[in-house]
């Protein structure tokens, strides 16, 4: 065996590679392994939306840990930019819940009568505000809920900065290296075994890869309610959009480069990360149903991801049951790219110090 890290991740998305961001930032010995690409499946797949859906943040527990890790971006994208040189694309575009219906439209104007907050504080706007705002948006569309404070940025680009980061403060990354089975000693977990047949020790074992972590865990015994669901994505070559656009359908939010990311659908289907026609004709009806011009917009490209879901559709972060060295991170569904920061950050804190982590709002 090769000399023991202090804790080994199992999974390299934007999950795994911010908890290995935050432990080495702490200074702790960390191996990241990554059957194939950082961020080769959801978090390379995601819009990158910085903000819950309205029915998410309905949940006040969890609308504070979307705010705390809303709260760390600003600082931690300019600490990453600064340090690896990538341009994570971070932008803060705002944000309109469209109403197309009445019913919506009530639901949305009581939204901002009661002051609730994603990252901003919504104020109802229709007419010709609205439209000053977002010219390009169909006549059917009543009115919108708007914050000027949301963010999005570049998913796979973000983990490759929390990687490099992590590279930087002495942490081992390795992809095309799975997992295969695990060593034990009684309640503890004393390494892995690789698909090369290596085996590494480790101290600690992090399971961050996604809805594959149930897969993982099983093999120790233990069952983690996650699975995975297929979300799917299409881009327009298209400037038409400025702002998030979210309604009851799918969203639309406008890209570098002159793209806008239309997504996403919500697929129970297994691991069949592929996408489909019924898929592509759902996303182009939901979004001409919001601006009529991506009629005739040129798709550029469509893609899928399996997102890691849950019973309650809210993150399990903590320690494996039955397990006193072994901790998972899985169940972000999604919201992955949103919580990576605070996640992180919990992570770290509860694996070093072995107490959960706090909401604190601080630098990245």
């Amino acid at each position: 065996m090769q000399r023991n890290p202090d804790v080994l991740i199992v999974g390299g998305g934007v999950i795994g590679c911010a908890i290995a961001y935050y432990l080495a930032k702490a200074g702790a010995s960390v191996t990241l392994l990554e059957g194939g690409e950082l961020a080769g499946q959801a978090s390379g797949a995601a819009a990158g939306m910085l903000v819950p859906s309205l029915e998410e943040a309905s949940s006040a527990p969890f609308r504070d840990l979307c705010r705390a890790s809303q709260e760390l971006y600003p600082s931690l994208v300019e600490l990453l930019q600064e340090e690896t040189g990538l341009d994570l694309q971070y932008r803060a575009s705002g944000l309109l819940l469209v109403a197309q219906t009445e019913g919506r439209a009530e639901e949305l104007r009581a939204v901002c009568r009661g002051g609730l907050e994603l990252g901003g504080r919504l104020e109802w706007v229709e007419g010709g505000p609205l439209r000053g705002l977002e010219p390009a948006l169909s006549d059917t569309v009543l009115g919108a809920a708007y914050s000027p404070a949301e963010c999005h940025l570049n998913p796979g680009l973000l983990t490759q900065a929390l990687a490099r980061a992590a590279g930087h403060r002495g942490a081992v990354l390795r992809r095309g290296t799975a997992v295969v089975d695990f060593l034990t000693a009684g309640s503890r977990v004393s390494g892995v075994r690789t698909s090369d047949g290596e085996r590494i020790a480790a101290d600690r074992v992090v399971l961050a890869a996604g809805p594959w972590t149930r897969h993982l865990a099983r093999r120790l015994g233990v069952d983690i309610a996650t699975r995975p669901i297929r979300g799917q994505i299409l881009a327009y070559r298209s400037t038409a959009v400025r702002h998030i656009l979210w309604g009851e359908g799918g969203y639309l939010v406008p890209k570098a480069g002159g793209f806008l990311f239309a997504g996403a659908t919500v697929e129970d289907v297994g691991f069949r990360p592929r996408t489909t026609r019924r898929g592509e004709a759902s996303l182009r009806r939901t979004a001409a149903a919001m601006v009529p011009a991506l009629r005739r917009a040129e798709v550029a490209s469509a893609w899928a991801g399996l997102r890691p879901g849950s019973p309650d559709g809210q993150p399990m972060i903590g320690a494996l049951p039955g397990k006193e060295n072994v901790f998972i991170a899985t169940g972000h569904f999604r919201n992955g790219v949103l919580l990576a920061p605070i996640t992180g950050k919990i992570m770290a804190r509860l694996i070093l110090e072995g107490v959960e982590g706090s909401l604190e709002r601080s630098e990245g």
